[in-house]
């Protein structure tokens, strides 16, 4: 007898607090599910909310502040306070703004060797607790080597196609969380929303009252 397997679409960008604690607790369901016998399969779909962000690893709240103003210090602070409820740390002294790609090519190499949940995580850790500049690939290739992924391999091409992909879906914010093709969970929702989904084929509507979808970093 064939089992069912849920499948779930989750659209991120490692620089986005909201999709790293979604992502949190999006896994501690799934991991809830496994634990019971149920079998998930998480695919990953790259977004870039900094699609112009450099490569140097510039503060990030220097380059928040200078994008969109002062106030965005007191909601870092308020982000930071929330996500240590979840278990995360969201060090924005620490944190350096970052172009993505290359850590989007390096998720698709993961996923390509059934390491791509473990990668996602140690990606948002790098960016958000540990400071470091996801944009060089000196740091990537060493990300890659903890998490057991042997080769940065993934097409460039590939991926600039399938960014272009999720821009023609009107994906404009992230995360953005799907079971079996159900309606898009948007934002951080709670963990219980998650669960229920996973364990209801994805037929629940989405839930107001999670935390929004952010901007880079928030």
């Amino acid at each position: 007898m064939n089992r069912r397997i849920t499948r779930v679409e989750v659209v991120l960008d490692v620089i986005c607090a909201a999709s790293y604690v979604g992502y949190v607790r999006l896994r501690r369901a799934i991991e809830r599910v496994r634990a019971d016998g149920g079998e998930v399969e998480v695919v990953f779909r790259p977004f870039q909310l900094a699609p112009d962000a450099g490569f140097t690893g510039e503060p990030l709240l220097e380059v928040l502040a200078e994008r969109f103003g002062g106030h965005v210090v007191a909601e870092t602070e308020q982000a930071a306070a929330d996500a240590v409820h979840d278990g995360v740390t969201l060090d924005y002294g620490r944190a350096l703004a970052a172009d993505t790609f290359e850590a989007h090519r390096l998720i698709a190499s993961a996923a390509a060797r059934g390491l791509a949940e473990p990668m996602v995580e140690r990606l948002f850790r790098a960016h958000f607790t540990d400071g470091l500049n996801i944009a060089e690939v000196p740091v990537l290739d060493r990300l890659a080597a903890e998490t057991g992924v042997t080769a940065n391999d993934a097409s460039a091409a590939e991926l600039h196609a399938e960014l272009a992909r999720v821009r023609t879906r009107g994906i404009g914010s992230v995360p953005r969380i799907s079971v079996n093709d159900g309606p898009s969970l948007i934002g951080a929702q709670p963990e219980k929303t998650y669960e229920t989904a996973l364990r209801s084929s994805g037929t629940l509507s989405v839930i107001p009252g999670g935390v929004g979808p952010g901007q880079p970093g928030v």
